[in-house]
């Protein structure tokens, strides 16, 4: 009999539903990271929520466990990589409480057009202040929508039924989408920001959204907008906010999330045009009772059936496939995710082709592994290796996949992966050196041999005398140290690209610096 460990507080139809599959299992919500060091090898599964911290350390003591369960969405506390290296699946819970984020997203925004905070505060304190708190209606204003998944695409819905127009920035969505949900797509930020009068934001927090409404978009915003923020802390440049609340160029702004929780000591709380919550986007009766249901059963089903559900690191692979599959994995990751952060447009196709040995293994974890880190880095926390096929349906996105008994570029077997967007056409090319080692070997069918490994620099120029040492010194002089160098080209004086592995992240400033030298044509990061 398997037995499993609730280690956090959540309702007790976890429990219930564990003992009705036959599953033993301890509840024992908080315990120490030690006590959880000690005992939880014991356990062949365990259901968390966000308390319990299940480290590197912890997860190599955990001898037998088989699989990690999180209760929502976020799973900040586990460490992944230490996971996966054990063979231990962890699962998320991304669609218990998209509803309620949504609800919550609607409440926080009507509360700021109509001042319910500060107006409940000065009530209590019997000023009835009719006039000082003049409202704005939210009727035919429109609402600008950053990110459209599960938790977006309900909140459309809702301000939809208000009356509201919806325009949309989300790179990842097709048109034939947007037109299904009822909404507008603008093609950049830059004609997103000045159409807008409420912002809400409903992307994960990765370096490509870090502080991306910021200063330089509040300016480019109509006066007396409105922000709300029921996504992740980091997104909205907290000190941009605060100076454009300060100014009224921002009317007023709710959030439910700040750059850093618990949030105890934030200048926001001196303003009055502010509506505050403590990370509640989650919190009712009804998501708490729904996200332990569907841990408790997807814990069961894999303990029981071997069934895997929203898995975050592998798809179902048996114990034989994985040894040949792991590095061919990590290489799928490293491409999908290239592509990912370099993709700005509306992706209409995928395209993966598997050439030579590796066409022969079970491609479908590759092909998942490709299509979620191509996703990953504009949608919400809801793409994983199990749903992006289904995400990639529902976005309109075709995927192909073919297979050839050779590999063309002289390697054992080359993995190839081309998106095709309403911009442009992207093809990305990788095969392992030594057995495990990924590298991208061309890209647009220029070859060149890059290690896609942590910080990396990509530019895309036309080869000209001068201009690699044009690129080396503006980074020199901004302080950012070279790694590595790759370089490939067409034709002399044709197209060239490079991947520059770089020791840390590059302001924005200085990839504009980059993008006025002469004869570049593109310059992005990708961060792995």
């Amino acid at each position: 009999m398997p037995k499993v460990l609730i280690a956090d507080k959540m309702s007790p139809k976890a429990e219930e539903l564990f003992r009705a599959r036959g599953i033993e299992v301890d509840n024992k919500p908080g315990m120490t990271p030690e006590e959880l060091k000690e005992v939880l090898h014991q356990y062949d599964g365990v259901a968390i929520r966000s308390a319990s911290k299940l480290t590197a350390d912890i997860i190599e003591k955990a001898g037998n466990l088989k699989v990690i369960g999180r209760a929502g969405i976020g799973v900040d506390n586990v460490d992944i990589a230490a996971a996966t290296k054990r063979g231990i699946i962890v699962m998320n819970t991304p669609f218990g409480n998209t509803v309620t984020t949504a609800e919550h997203t609607v409440a926080l925004t009507l509360a700021a057009a109509r001042h319910i905070g500060a107006a409940t505060a000065s009530t209590r304190q019997g000023k009835w202040e009719k006039s000082a708190f003049m409202g704005r209606e939210l009727y035919r204003k429109t609402l600008g929508i950053i990110g459209t998944g599960n938790i977006g695409a309900l909140v459309v819905e809702r301000f939809l039924g208000l009356k509201m127009r919806v325009l949309a920035y989300d790179p990842f969505i097709s048109r034939e989408r947007a037109d299904d949900l009822g909404i507008t797509l603008a093609p950049t930020l830059d004609e997103f920001w000045p159409e807008i009068d409420v912002l809400t934001v409903h992307t994960p927090l990765t370096p490509k959204t870090r502080h991306l409404v910021n200063a330089d978009a509040f300016r480019k915003m109509k006066d007396g907008v409105i922000v709300v923020n029921c996504a992740r802390g980091g997104i909205i440049d907290e000190k941009a906010l605060y100076d454009a609340l300060k100014s009224r160029k921002v009317f007023a702004a709710a959030l439910d999330v700040f750059e850093e929780e618990p949030a105890r000591n934030n200048p926001l709380f001196e303003l009055d045009n502010v509506v505050l919550t403590p990370h509640l986007g989650a919190s009712t009766r009804e998501a708490q009772v729904n996200v332990a249901i569907q841990v408790a059963e997807q814990i069961a089903d894999y303990l029981l059936k071997g069934t895997v559900q929203n898995a975050l690191n592998i798809p179902s692979v048996s114990a034989e496939e994985l040894p040949a599959l792991r590095p061919f994995l990590n290489l799928a990751d490293k491409l999908g995710t290239t592509l990912g952060q370099l993709t700005e447009a509306g992706v209409k196709s995928i395209e993966i082709s598997y050439e030579g040995e590796v066409g022969l293994l079970n491609r479908k974890p590759l092909t998942n592994t490709i299509l979620n880190s191509i996703l990953t880095p504009m949608l919400e926390s809801g793409v994983n290796l199990v749903n992006a096929p289904l995400i990639a349906r529902e976005r309109n996105i075709q995927v192909t996949e073919t297979t050839k008994s050779r590999s063309k570029k002289g390697f054992t077997s080359v993995i190839n992966v081309t998106i095709t967007t309403e911009k442009r056409q992207r093809c990305i090319s990788g095969a392992l050196f030594n057995g495990e080692e990924p590298r991208v070997v061309a890209m647009n069918e220029v070859p060149i041999e890059a290690t896609p490994v942590g910080h990396l620099l990509f530019v895309a120029n036309q080869d000209t005398p001068g201009l690699i040492g044009r690129i080396g010194t503006i980074l020199g002089e901004n302080k950012i140290n070279i790694a590595n160098f790759h370089l490939g080209r067409q034709a002399p004086g044709g197209r060239a690209i490079a991947f520059v592995n770089i020791d840390q992240e590059i302001p924005q400033a200085v990839i504009e610096e980059l993008l006025k030298v002469e004869n570049v044509l593109e310059v992005k990061q990708v961060h792995y």
